[in-house]
């Protein structure tokens, strides 16, 4: 018989459930966690056996949707689901670095972690359950020091944090802040707001530290009531250690040799050439007298660099590369980079990282299509790519194959840039943003969005504000912590924090913070907030000297999107039978016509002239017929009562015989013929819509 451990406990005004034992008994360690009617399966696997060439954590998260858990059937050929959507990708990664930080950094055994999503409640948003069975399934895992997390969702409706808002409340939410961590500090921030200040950001973060410390101790309750396999005995790796003579030989080989390096102003590649030397000859020394495991010289090296980092700004206050601490890197802006083929272009340069950023606008017909378990079928005019190729750090690699993190970068960017867009209904267009990294040396993420507001107001998209974005850095050391503005690639390779945060010059639209300690409390986020607003203000200033408004007009090789509405009952005069009308002018003006059927008509031409000129025949097809007003028209066909004519550009009615001549004696056909201009009078317009014309006293001004 199957043994079950269950619990229930609410989390505001959600209740959750746990339950384990029963599902999936040959991994590691499984649960079911649902919060109302979403419900994932969360399985842990660890591998016994240690990939000694490892020289970094190998864990790997897959958060997977699956359709039936909303009553679908996949789309696509093979009707099954695909390769990982992008939406997956992101919340795989927004769980991995929610319980990175956990791990002891001696900890080299495989481990996977695999979330399927098998039911969903459309109100009840999946990545935070997705977090709690997380924490859960590695709280029961064996592993001792996997301790529990808590994840909160923040929203800010009516200047009142929501402790996990529905997506309805989402829509009308201006903060949506996830942030998971332990009872002495947080792990992992991810946001997007609509300019809120640091302050209500920060206030938001206590609030939702607050609220998960309660279902901390849940997942404890939960983890007690379960029998857990003991799986340290399998992690003897953990205690192994560099023997101390092998400990002394390295300092001694690289401790003044590292420091010498560190202390010169190197540019990073040649730093990292000189590094390499000394480390290569290291292993090949090592190799012979101690035939030790690459990964623990790995993780001594990286303790020498940090040791001789703190020391030099404890010291001398002098970063890496002989910054103060709040000291931004200089920067170079290139606005209109490439010619105007290409419809708005920046190139953004800040120290040895640099953005080649571009904008292309395009119609509806261009906007990504999505269906996904939450959102349905939905359509997105706004893209942002991001490519990180090897060139960009000095490495061969492989190009075209991307990346969980350059998708990651993108909608970080995405995130921040989104709020200062121009409503769809102001700015019909499609706009596709592709940051190109030419040269990395840290916060190539924040020079793409940099450099995507330079871009779209080189474009002529008209944008509320400029945006900047720069990442900020921890180093912990035993006397205090020491935050860093603008980090270059060393200093997150071997600080605490990478913390980026974006905004306006009126408040914050991003935030994405990750730890590889375990935690910093909410007193060093709010200083390293307020110390990333002046950094974020400086950077805005030069910005603004460069280009501080959108161009007032497009590229003339964008496409120009012209809309105007008509009343629905004159839909059908456009279309034409059988779409005759429209064709017509489609051809004729070599442009794109939609209409929807609200009577919204959008016009897609890349000749302005021929807009006009559409626009105005289009307003002459759907003009309402006046009575008693004359009109040009041509006659279309005669017959032996009267002659048919058409006038505003299709518009047909009858000339009875008796409304031409007064001797009806007389043949018809010896004084009119087809397509003969005429001049008529409506005289009638039928409850049918049949329309009775007149020539008899016509006057023409």
């Amino acid at each position: 018989m199957l043994k079950y451990n269950i619990l229930k406990f609410k989390y505001g005004r959600n209740l959750i459930k746990l339950e384990t034992g029963f599902i999936a008994r040959q991994s590691t360690s499984s649960v079911i966690a649902s919060m109302d009617d979403t419900v994932v399966i969360v399985t842990v696997v660890f591998n016994n056996k240690v990939n000694l060439e490892n020289t970094f954590l190998p864990l790997s998260v897959y958060y997977q949707e699956k359709f039936y858990s909303v009553g679908k059937i996949p789309g696509g050929f093979f009707r099954r689901e695909g390769r990982s959507s992008d939406i997956e990708i992101i919340t795989s990664r927004l769980i991995d670095r929610s319980i990175r930080p956990l791990f002891d950094k001696n900890f080299f055994n495989d481990i996977q972690i695999v979330v399927n999503v098998i039911s969903v409640n459309p109100q009840i948003s999946t990545d935070i359950i997705s977090i709690i069975g997380t924490s859960a399934a590695l709280s029961i895992s064996g592993i001792s020091h996997l301790e529990p997390i808590g994840v909160a969702r923040v929203g800010y409706i009516d200047n009142s944090f929501i402790l996990n808002p529905s997506l309805s409340e989402m829509n009308l939410s201006k903060l949506n802040l996830v942030i998971a961590g332990n009872r002495n500090g947080i792990f992992m921030i991810d946001a997007s707001s609509k300019n809120l200040s640091e302050k209500e950001i920060i206030d938001g973060i206590y609030f939702g530290f607050n609220n998960y410390l309660n279902l901390i101790k849940d997942i404890e309750n939960f983890s007690s009531q379960v029998s857990i396999r003991n799986l340290d005995k399998n992690l003897s790796y953990l205690n192994e250690n560099l023997s101390n003579d092998c400990i002394n030989y390295i300092d001694n080989y690289c401790f003044n040799n590292f420091k010498k390096i560190y202390y010169s102003n190197l540019n990073k590649q040649d730093r990292e050439n000189s590094l390499n030397i000394i480390k290569e000859n290291l292993f090949l020394d090592l190799d012979v007298k101690y035939k030790i495991n690459n990964f623990l010289v790995f993780n001594r090296l990286l303790y020498i660099e940090k040791k001789i980092i703190i020391e030099k700004l404890l010291k001398y206050n002098k970063r890496i590369d002989n910054r103060n601490f709040d000291d931004i890197r200089e920067i170079d802006i290139k606005i209109g980079f490439l010619p105007k083929r290409v419809h708005g272009s920046s190139l953004f340069t800040r120290g040895e990282t640099q953005a080649l950023v571009t904008v292309t606008l395009g119609t509806s017909k261009d906007a990504q299509n999505f269906d996904d378990i939450l959102g349905g079928e939905r359509v997105d005019r706004f893209i942002f790519h991001y490519n990180f190729p090897p060139y960009s750090v000095g490495e061969i690699g492989n190009v075209g194959i991307l990346k969980r993190r350059e998708i990651g970068h993108g909608y970080l960017a995405k995130k921040g840039i989104i709020n200062v867009l121009p409503n769809v209904n102001k700015f019909p267009y499609t706009i596709r943003i592709v940051s190109d990294i030419l040269e990395s040396n840290g916060s190539s993420s924040m020079a793409s969005v940099c450099g995507a507001s330079l871009a779209l107001m080189d474009a002529g998209v008209p944008i509320s504000s400029h945006v900047a974005g720069i990442a900020m850095g921890l180093i912990r050391t035993e006397s205090k912590d020491i935050i860093l503005s603008d980090i270059i690639g060393d200093e997150d390779r071997l600080g605490d924090m990478d913390f980026k945060v974006i905004g306006t010059l009126n408040g914050v639209t991003a935030l994405q913070m990750d730890m590889k300690i375990k935690g910093i409390n909410c007193d060093n986020i709010y200083f390293s907030l307020k110390k990333a607003k002046e950094s974020r203000l400086f950077i805005l200033d030069k910005m603004n000297s460069i280009i501080n408004n959108s161009r007032k007009y497009l590229s003339i090789f964008a496409p120009i999107i012209y809309k105007f509405k008509i009343k629905i009952s004159k839909i059908k005069d456009v279309i034409g039978k059988g779409g005759s009308v429209i064709k017509y002018l489609t051809d004729k003006y070599n442009c794109s016509i939609e209409i929807d059927n609200n009577g919204v008509i959008s016009i897609v031409s890349y000749n302005n002239k021929n807009i006009k000129s559409l626009v105005n025949e289009i307003k002459k097809i759907t003009e309402e017929i006046k009575l008693g007003y004359v009109y040009l028209g041509k006659i279309i066909k005669i017959v032996n009562f009267g002659i048919f004519v058409s006038f505003l550009n299709g518009k047909e009615g009858l000339v009875h015989i008796s409304n031409i001549f007064i001797d009806r004696n007389k043949n018809i056909h010896n004084f009119f013929k087809v397509g003969q201009n005429i001049y008529v009078k409506v005289l009638n317009i039928s409850s049918s819509g049949k329309i009775k014309l007149g020539i008899k006293d016509v006057k023409v001004n």
